[in-house]
């Protein structure tokens, strides 16, 4: 793949991830609810489903974007942030794979009733290994995408409130709704700049290793 069309599709992808992130979020009917949360699976399964598919898109196209991260890993702890790239590629895609999860606790939930479709689904989730085989590891990626970041933050390529910001806004976007607002601003802005950090990149800057001081733009 050509230099060029593998920056732009990284910056791109950036940018993109955290609007379909927030996108999702907005549609799930359960974080709209508040406290009538319980059964709105089942009630709104054409939401759910909607939501569900972003959110899985808004990970997979993170994908991309780690792996751009990972590319302009090239000056200082070269090693670290090639270890923290793959410890974030090895945990999003934890993430995207949950999503799956939302289609059947809608369907249980509106087939069943709320109660049964939720012991049901809860037992298929503890019976699959969510916790361990999903959930941790999908953590660690977040830490690993953080500690890229930062990495990146430490070789003067970024902004250092790019990748906190980047990752707070993941953790705290599911929290309506002041979480969600707070959350999807810093998504947005953290995980935006770095992607526009990579579409304003010259070919020659992002096929090879910068000589001297990078200055950070914006």
């Amino acid at each position: 793949m050509p230099h060029k069309l593998r920056r732009l599709l990284a910056g791109a992808c950036l940018v993109a991830a955290p609007l379909l992130y927030v996108a999702g979020l907005v549609v799930d009917p359960a974080l709209r609810a508040g406290d009538a949360a319980d059964g709105a699976y089942g009630r709104h399964p054409g939401q759910v489903s909607v939501s569900a598919a972003l959110l899985h898109w808004s990970w997979v196209l993170l994908v991309p974007g780690i792996i751009g991260m990972i590319h302009l890993v090239r000056r200082r702890a070269v090693l670290f942030g090639h270890v923290a790239g793959a410890v974030a590629l090895l945990g999003v895609v934890n993430f995207s794979a949950l999503m799956l999860g939302d289609f059947f606790y809608a369907r249980l939930e509106a087939d069943l009733g709320t109660a049964e479709g939720d012991r049901l689904a809860d037992a298929a989730f503890a019976a699959g290994g969510a916790l361990w085989g999903f959930q941790v590891p999908g953590f660690l990626g977040l830490l690993g995408v953080l500690l890229l970041g930062l990495t990146l933050a430490y070789d003067r390529q970024v902004p250092w409130w790019a990748p906190p910001a980047m990752v707070a806004g993941m953790l705290a976007g599911p929290v309506y709704p002041i979480g969600m607002i707070a959350g999807s601003l810093l998504y947005i802005a953290g995980a935006g700049v770095i992607g526009v950090r990579m579409l304003r990149m010259s070919d020659a800057e992002w096929a090879q290793a910068p000589s001297g001081n990078v200055a950070v733009t914006v």
